[in-house]
C-alpha cells in the first residue's frame, strides 16, 4: 500500500461505524466512509468537538450539519495551497490520499531533465495539476464541470501558480481525448482520476467499469515516443489493483516501462492503522 503520510494540515484522527473523524487545518469534520465497517469506541475527543458533520440519508445523499465552520478555508501541502468548502455529497474539494501520487510523479518530473507535458483528466479542483506544475511541467487540466475548473484556478492562484503553463479545459474527458488524437497532439505523462459514476456537460454517462479500458486505450494514442508516466486512480472497490495493472500493461506494452498498482491509504492517528482509500495504477518508464 502507498500511504499519504507527509501531511501537516490534514489528519484522519479516528474511524468508527461508517464514519471518519478528520482534521482539515484548524477544523474537525465527520464524514461517512463506506470502508469503515468496524465499530470502535469514540475515544478521540474530536468526536465531541466537530465543526461539521455530514449525515448520510438512508434514501441516498445526505446533508451537512455545521458547528462554527466557515464557508471556506485553506490548507497547505508542501508549497501548494488549497481552498476548501463543504459541498454536496460530503466532499470538501480535495482527496488528501492523492498526495502520495503527487509526491511520486513530482519526483519523476523533476528528474526528467527535459520539458514534460502532462494531461490531467477528471482533474477536479486541481491537486494533481498544481503538483505537476510546481514540479516544472506544463499541464492540460480537463474537467467537465466549469465550477470545478474555476475552483482549480483559484487554488493555482493561491499556490503562486497563476502564471504557470496550465491550460484549463471544460469538456467531457473522452471527447477531449478523441479531439487531441485527431489534432496529433501528444503528452509525456497522463493522469486520470475518474469517478465511479458521472455525467458529462451534455448528460453523457460515465460508468467506470464500462468506460475505463476504452479511455486508457485512447489515451495510449496520445503518449509521446518516450513517455514518462501514466497514472490511473480508482475509488471503485470492484477494481482491484491487479485489474488496474492488467488494463495499463495491456495498452502500454509497446513502451519500455513497468506497471505497479497498489491500494492507497491514510494513517489513522487513534489506532495507528491505515484507512484504505481506493487504488492507483502507475506505469513508469524504465
Amino acid at each position: 500500500m502507498w500511504i499519504a503520510d507527509n501531511w501537516k494540515d490534514y489528519e484522519v484522527l479516528d474511524t468508527s461505524s461508517g464514519e471518519k473523524l478528520e482534521r482539515w487545518g484548524n477544523y474537525i469534520l465527520v464524514r461517512p466512509d463506506p470502508q469503515v465497517i468496524w465499530e470502535t469506541p469514540h475515544a478521540h475527543p474530536g468526536w465531541k468537538k466537530k465543526n461539521g458533520h455530514y449525515h448520510r440519508s438512508k434514501k441516498g445523499g445526505g446533508e451537512w450539519e455545521f458547528f462554527d465552520l466557515p464557508q471556506q478555508w485553506s490548507i497547505h501541502y508542501r508549497e501548494l495551497t488549497f481552498h476548501l468548502k463543504p459541498f454536496s455529497f460530503k466532499h470538501t474539494g480535495l482527496f488528501p490520499e492523492q498526495a502520495v501520487n503527487w509526491d511520486w510523479f513530482s519526483q519523476k518530473i523533476k528528474q526528467a531533465q527535459k520539458p514534460v507535458k502532462v494531461l490531467n483528466l477528471f482533474a477536479y479542483t486541481g491537486g494533481a495539476t498544481l503538483a505537476a506544475a510546481a514540479a516544472g511541467a506544463s499541464v492540460t487540466h480537463v474537467d467537465a464541470s466549469k465550477g470545478m475548473v474555476t475552483w482549480a484556478k483559484e487554488n493555482a492562484a493561491a499556490s503562486g501558480l497563476k502564471e504557470a503553463p496550465i491550460r484549463w479545459i471544460v469538456d467531457d474527458c473522452v471527447k477531449f481525448v478523441e479531439r487531441e488524437i485527431r489534432r496529433g497532439n501528444h503528452y509525456d505523462a497522463i493522469i486520470m482520476d475518474p469517478p465511479s459514476y458521472g455525467r458529462g456537460p451534455k448528460g453523457e454517462i460515465w460508468k467506470i467499469e464500462n468506460s475505463i479500458h476504452p479511455l486508457i486505450r485512447l489515451c495510449a494514442k496520445l503518449l509521446s515516443r518516450e513517455p514518462l508516466f501514466f497514472l490511473v486512480n480508482s475509488y471503485t472497490t470492484g477494481l482491484a489493483p491487479a485489474v488496474l495493472t492488467y488494463l495499463i500493461a495491456t495498452e502500454l506494452k509497446k513502451y519500455n516501462g513497468h506497471v505497479d498498482s497498489q491500494e492507497i491509504g491514510l494513517p489513522v492517528t487513534q489506532s495507528g492503522l491505515i484507512l484504505p482509500c481506493g487504488a492507483s495504477g502507475r506505469w513508469e518508464a524504465r
